[in-house]
Formats: structure tokens, C-alpha cells, sequence
């Protein structure tokens, strides 16, 4: 983050108002009304002194009763965008981010590029270095005004946005939102960046309010694709759908689960991003695609980026694979080589209705079939179950285990990476998000966040590796949640260690020094702060859970502080 002073180092210059003598509106009040007419309910800011002219703008709104977004300071951009991400998640309606200059951008570019590859669409914004050093209401007036200048601002953030502008003069304000707006919001969604010149902000706006435009569509399913895909499945004998992010839309989720139940296709989520499936669906059969890859003849991939790992495992030859989704290619990864016989650019609740309406399997192969998948299921839930030990150190599968019985149906939980689904199952969509397949860490709090900013009535659960809980600034975060009174649960799964490093060097190195050895060079995170300490600085309730027999009560505990209106940690040591 940018400091928004430089202290004693900066004189404070002041400068002559006499371009905004009269004026009814500058363009920074025309940009902030036009936020509010695309329902954008929050401004997300980390100012600087770039934002003089948005704080102006606020005030002179607050004082005339214009509608504007309600601008909220939140003293660290991974948790400012993290929030706008979870608000999103739980209601649809993208949020904007405002940051300080290139250094504030630069800052958020973490949770940005998490954003770019799940698709949610969010309005980053951010200040610019004065373009002039006198002669304008805005110059330059204090030392870092030039040492923060970028030839190209946008190119931090270019590969990672639909989108990026820079706003040249004042007139431009409520048009620019409203194309950053569409765009962001045109399928395949995803972020977009502005930057906004302090001058222009400054400057008396002589247009109109923008604002939303018609957007398109979602494409529609091709039919000749579909009946080539139903006669696939009404061919297979072992068919098997893979999935991670179709359950972003609840729409699409209840389509899957039609579908799949009839046909009696069985559905694998691979690192779900959200509730794609029911847990109690008979056709749920796990989070991973072995075995039933290894026997498929059709596999259907169902907006999923990356389906199965083809260094460890692949398809049987001869399977039939068929790509589904807005953008069943991925076209903004750069290689991608996953096999397809068939590839389907539609909106997934679309596809699979007319895939329901085309598709008539045999009915004697559907019966074979689910009563060999009901015996596959039974048998992966028993595995499952014993796996649940109330030992201590306790078990990241025991502590999921235990966070399923205490929480309600209705909460939502924002993990970024430690949470077992097996141990942890949910039935509802929308009450389960997973951080983003770019795995930038320091999501996940400020994600759960913004969704109890939106669901003030529903408790949110944020679980965190104590590497990601790190990583989210959580004195930034616990902040937040005590100024704007989000009570949410924090849980953080502390094994002392970067899992994923040591996963990834034993899985290259299975028979090397560092696995036999168990060497944890680059990964150890030992010695563990207090976590439940940082949360009592900000009011909160804080609790360490070191044994198994504490951990059911020290989660109720911890739930009926956040219904009191009081935030919560639990640092649960883990093995």
C-alpha cells in the first residue's frame, strides 16, 4: 500500500480552485453516481493522495443526498478485493475497488488474477500520478508525485483484466464506468481496471449520469452439438461428468442434478470452486476421478479447467470427450491440451436442460448402472467416514468433520484450501466457495467478509490454511470486521507448515532426501504465532484448540459469539 503522506518529507502545496468555480459536479461525483446507477452498492477503498478529489466527491454527494456507493476503508487490497470478490459470489452484483496509484494496484494484483481465472467480475480502479506538474486543480504538490509515475500503469494488470482504461477528460466519467461495467459483466466475466487521473477527477463534468447497457446473452448450446452429445449418452456404458465451477450458477446446479439423476451419469468435482452437486445426490461420487476415469468411454467436461492431472492419470483410448462452458477452451490460458471430440460454448444451465430433453439412454443400461454406481458410492462414504478419528494433533478430516455437525445448513464457508469435503459435505448451492484455481493466497477472509457485508443475517465461516490466514492481512481483516460489525468465524487449520510446498516436493520427488527425511526447508512455518490473539486486538473472541475432546465445544462456542455480534477465531493445532 501507498502511504497516503509522506510525513515531514512532503510540504503540502496548495492550489488554486478557480477551474471548479461554479461548477454544479466534478467528474469524480459523475463517476461515483454512475457506480450507484450500475447497483454497485460498495466502494472497496484504500486511498491515498490520489483520492482527493473521491473524497470530495463523496462529501459534496453526501451533502446534496445524491446516490453513490457507500465507501468503506479497508486498510489492505488483498482484503479489499477478496471482499468484492465474495460479495459477488453471493449476490451476482459485481462490487468496485479503488487502491492508491501503481503501488496500491500492484498491491492487488494477487486477488485480481484470482479473480480473472474464476470469473468474477469486479471494478478495479485505481488513482494516477498527476499528469502535470503545475497549472492545473490537481497538479502535482507533493514529493512522491513523480517517483509514482508509470510510463504504462495499466500493464501491471493488463494480462490479468478483460479490460483497462485510463480516464482522459472529466466528460468521460459516467461513460467509462458504464463500458467497464459491460465488460466485466459480458460473458466470460471477470475484472476490469481504470485508472483515474487526479486532474480529470477534479475537473467540472458537463455529462450526464451513465447508466447500464443491455448486455448479451450467454451463448446458446449449438443443437446439432446436443444431439450429438445426447446420442453419446445414450451410447456410454460408463459415462462420468467433471466439474468445478458449474455451481456458480443455481440454475445450472439444479439442471446437473436432473440430468444426472435420470441418466444415471455419475459426477466427479474436481477442486470445486462451489456446490456443484448436492452431497446426498445419489450421482455424487466424489472430488476426484479415480477410479471411474480409468473405465469412462464418455466423459463430459463441465466448466472445468483442468479435469485430471495428465502426468498421473488420463483416459482409457477411445473415450469420447466433450468440453461445456461459456469458454470450453479456456482461451486466456496459455496451454491448455486436454483431448476434445466435441466442444460445446454455451451457458451450462442451458446445455444441460437441452441435453436433458435430447438424451434417452436405454432404460435397462440406466438401471445396470446405478445400482453398480450406488455400491461404488456407499463404499467411497465409508472410506470416507474412517477417516474421521478424534485423535490428537486433530485431523484436518476430523476438524471438517466436526465444522459440518456444529455449522447450520444455511451458513456459507469461504475455504482457501484446508476444508475436507468428504468429511464436509454441502447440500445447498451457494454455501461453499473454494479460493480461485490461480491459488494466489489471502482470499479467503477477506472474501467471507464481503459475502457477511451481504448476508448479514447468515453466518459465514472463512477456513484458512495458517499460511493463507497469513497471507490475508489479518490485522487489515479483523480490523474490518470490527469497524463494520461482520461477525464472522475465522478458523484457522495450523499445522506449522506451507502444504502445499511439501506436497508438491514429495510428489516429485517421492523416494528423495526431503520425504525420507521428512525435511521441511521452505515449508516450515514453525513458530506459530497466537492467531486467537489477533482477533482479540480487534475485539473479537480468540480460542486456541489443541486436543480433539475441546474441538466440538470450542465450535459452538465460537458460533454463538458471531450471533452475539462478535467476531471469532479458533487456531486449532493441527497434525
Amino acid at each position: 500500500m501507498g502511504s497516503p503522506s509522506n510525513g515531514n518529507l512532503t510540504r503540502e502545496l496548495v492550489q488554486p480552485d478557480s477551474e471548479n468555480a461554479g461548477a454544479t459536479r466534478s467528474a469524480a461525483e459523475i463517476y461515483l453516481e454512475s457506480l450507484a446507477e450500475h447497483r454497485i452498492d460498495y466502494l472497496f477503498a484504500n486511498a491515498g493522495t490520489d483520492f482527493a478529489p473521491i473524497v470530495e466527491g463523496l462529501a459534496c454527494g453526501a451533502e446534496r443526498g445524491a446516490r453513490m456507493p457507500k465507501a468503506l476503508v479497508v486498510p489492505h487490497e488483498n482484503i479489499a478485493v477478496g471482499m468484492a470478490h465474495g460479495y459477488y459470489n453471493v449476490t451476482g452484483r459485481p462490487q468496485a475497488v479503488m487502491v492508491h496509484v501503481n503501488v496500491g494496484t500492484a498491491n492487488g494484483i494477487n486477488c485480481i488474477i484470482n479473480a480473472a481465472r474464476d470469473n468474477i467480475p469486479i471494478l478495479y480502479s485505481s488513482g494516477r500520478t498527476p499528469a502535470t506538474e503545475s497549472g492545473r486543480h490537481g497538479s502535482r504538490n507533493r514529493f512522491i508525485h513523480w517517483a509514482q509515475e508509470m510510463f504504462d500503469q495499466g500493464a501491471l494488470v493488463r494480462e490479468s483484466v478483460k479490460w483497462d482504461y485510463e480516464l482522459r477528460y472529466p466528460e468521460q466519467a459516467g461513460q467509462v464506468v458504464a463500458r467497464a461495467w459491460e465488460q466485466a459483466m459480458t460473458h466470460p466475466r471477470g475484472p476490469v481496471y481504470t485508472s483515474l487521473p487526479r486532474e480529470a477527477l477534479a475537473a467540472p463534468a458537463k455529462s450526464a449520469v451513465a447508466g447500464p447497457r443491455a448486455l448479451p446473452a450467454a451463448p446458446a448450446p449449438d443443437p446439432a452439438a446436443i444431439r450429438q452429445l445426447a446420442d453419446w449418452i445414450n451410447a456410454a456404458q460408463n459415462p462420468l461428468i467433471l466439474t468445478a465451477g458449474v455451481g456458480r450458477d443455481e440454475a445450472a446446479v439444479r439442471a446437473l442434478a436432473k440430468l444426472a439423476e435420470r441418466c444415471a451419469l455419475p459426477v466427479a468435482q474436481i477442486a470445486p470452486r462451489y456446490v456443484c452437486l448436492a452431497s446426498s445426490h445419489p450421482m455424487h461420487l466424489g472430488y476426484w476421478p479415480t477410479p471411474l476415469l480409468a473405465a469412462a468411454d464418455l466423459i463430459i467436461v463441465l466448466d472445468c479447467d483442468v479435469p485430471w492431472i495428465p502426468a498421473l492419470e488420463a483416459p482409457p483410448a477411445g473415450c469420447k470427450v466433450a468440453h461445456i462452458g461459456v469458454d470450453p477452451t479456456f482461451a486466456r490460458y496459455p496451454m491448455r491440451s486436454f483431448p476434445s471430440d466435441l466442444s460445446i460454448a454455451a451457458d451450462p444451465a442451458a446445455a444441460l436442460a437441452a441435453l436433458d430433453a435430447a438424451a434417452r439412454p436405454a432404460a435397462n443400461g440406466v438401471s445396470e448402472r446405478r445400482a453398480r454406481l450406488a455400491s461404488a458410492r456407499e463404499a467411497l462414504r465409508k472410506k470416507w467416514q474412517s477417516e474421521v478419528k478424534p485423535a490428537s494433533p486433530i485431523s484436518f478430516a476430523y476438524l471438517s468433520h466436526c465444522i459440518a455437525q456444529a455449522k447450520d445448513d444455511d451458513a456459507v464457508v469461504f475455504n482457501e484450501y484446508p476444508l475436507k469435503l468428504e468429511q464436509c459435505g454441502f447440500e445447498k448451492p451457494g454455501t461453499f466457495f473454494h479460493n480461485s484455481p490461480a491459488g494466489g493466497l489471502g482470499w479467503g477472509l477477506g472474501a467471507a467478509l464481503g459475502a457477511k457485508l451481504a448476508l448479514p443475517e447468515r453466518t459465514v465461516i472463512a477456513t484458512l490454511g495458517d499460511g493463507a490466514y497469513i497471507f490475508a492481512n489479518p490485522t487489515a481483516g479483523h480490523w474490518v470486521a470490527d469497524a463494520y460489525k461482520l461477525p464472522i468465524l475465522t478458523i484457522v487449520f495450523n499445522n506449522r507448515l506451507w502444504g502445499a510446498v511439501r506436497r508438491s516436493t514429495h510428489s516429485m520427488y517421492r523416494g528423495g532426501v526431503s520425504a525420507k527425511t521428512d525435511w521441511r526447508g521452505l515449508a516450515e512455518l514453525s513458530p506459530s504465532p497466537a492467531y486467537e490473539k489477533l482477533v482479540e486486538a480487534s475485539g473479537g473472541y480468540g480460542e486456541r484448540v489443541e486436543h480433539a475432546e475441546d474441538l466440538p465445544q470450542a465450535l459452538r462456542r465460537a458460533l454463538a459469539e458471531t450471533k452475539n455480534g462478535r467476531q471469532a477465531l479458533l487456531n486449532v493445532i493441527c497434525e
